[in-house]
């Protein structure tokens, strides 16, 4: 889901892999320049179960923090290998990287995958096209090895643009996406990456986790087939997925100073990797940034003084009995030393067959605070408070 502010509407065996996040500097302030913001609105490793093993692999490169708007990081497909830079979305679940047949503008300025170069690629007869909030693909679909760090799938399916939207997909510091969500949400006849790490028993267990951080000294990690502990305080508090599309959860609440904001009634959140703020209904969303900002500047409802940070509320989130506080310092993004963004956007009452008539997404906003732990044995979150 690419709500970066990136809304998508479209629609691991022995071995623990972790892929570091770095950090590269924060992206609204780069989009805005654009003229882009509105159309761009993301010791040793345990297993879940906590045995050890001397043999477990483990796995790990680097990602990159386009400031603070999208994590993403490296793969490669084919054989010999053509590395990609991907978006490893939780709100997504397809695998696409631009094709050297595509000539639009957002190809051009990324990396190109040549199946011409590949001696394992095998070409599909199916035609597809995804539609983001961001833009859209039209490609097609072709089978190759992939790799992650040390996890390796072959004849693995995976979409090849040859037609994308230029705008946000054209900016964008990654090539293509590597969707987490579950199968269900993938291209017809397709099985997404996880499910073939899972289903090959190329890892030990069915999970992946995220650690994001917003600190260039605290390298940001997503790893696979299990858990490492140290990167969060506290034991971690599970809740049920309550749909197997998204990573989707029931929320209880949502209150700045004792006042309901937002899920009055009960409402559904949606846990997106590939989203950078923090995303509700438009009519909700309106009424907090007034609540925030009753003066803004230049203009716009998000922009505000830095020096109004410290007197703002905490947002408070219940969660499956828990609250996960929001405060200030992270739902505000520096522009500058004097001119601050605040992280909420408008624009779910477009998502549709959520089972709810209000839907939130908490993108990487919430997830800088907060370990996420993505259990598809259990279907069931894990989440807390980030080391």
């Amino acid at each position: 889901m690419k709500w970066l502010v990136l809304l998508g509407l479209v629609a691991l065996s022995e071995c623990i892999v972790k892929i570091p996040l770095t950090k590269m500097k924060t992206m609204q302030e780069a989009i805005r320049e654009k003229q882009l913001l509105e159309d761009f609105l993301d010791e040793q490793p345990h297993s879940l179960s906590q045995h050890s093993d001397p043999d477990k692999k483990f796995s790990s490169h680097q990602l990159k923090n386009f400031q603070n708007a999208v994590y993403f990081g490296t793969i490669t497909i084919g054989t010999p290998p053509q590395e990609f830079q991907v978006n490893f979305d939780t709100g997504s679940s397809d695998l696409w990287v631009p094709s050297v047949d595509c000539q639009s503008p957002s190809c051009s300025k990324h990396k190109r995958f040549d199946p011409q170069k590949s001696t394992t690629f095998q070409p599909l007869n199916q035609k597809i096209e995804l539609v983001y909030g961001s833009g859209s693909m039209k490609g097609v679909l072709g089978s190759d090895t992939i790799q992650i760090g040390n996890l390796v799938i072959v004849n693995q399916i995976f979409g090849l643009s040859q037609n994308q939207s230029s705008g946000v997909l054209e900016q964008v510091p990654y090539d293509g996406i590597l969707g987490l969500a579950y199968p269900s949400l993938a291209i017809q006849g397709t099985t997404p990456v996880f499910d073939n790490l899972k289903n090959r028993e190329v890892i030990s267990e069915p999970v992946f986790a995220f650690y994001l951080s917003s600190r260039p000294e605290n390298i940001s990690t997503v790893m696979f087939g299990g858990v490492d502990h140290t990167y969060h305080k506290g034991k971690l508090q599970w809740i049920p997925v309550t749909q197997a599309r998204f990573w989707q959860v029931a929320m209880s609440s949502m209150t700045m100073n004792g006042n309901v904001v937002g899920c009055s009634q009960g409402c559904q959140a949606v846990v997106d990797t590939g989203t950078s703020l923090l995303v509700g209904p438009t009519h909700l969303v309106t009424d907090i940034l007034k609540l925030i900002n009753p003066n803004p500047i230049l203009n716009d409802e998000q922009m505000l003084s830095c020096d109004a940070i410290n007197s703002l509320p905490t947002l408070l989130l219940t969660i499956n009995g828990i609250v996960y506080p929001v405060p200030p310092d992270y739902y505000i993004q520096r522009f500058s030393e004097r001119i601050c963004f605040i992280s909420f956007q408008g624009g779910t009452e477009i998502l549709k067959n959520l089972g709810t008539s209000e839907t939130w997404i908490l993108g990487d906003v919430f997830l800088r605070l907060y370990f996420s732990v993505y259990d598809r044995g259990n279907n069931r979150i894990g989440l807390a408070p980030a080391a």
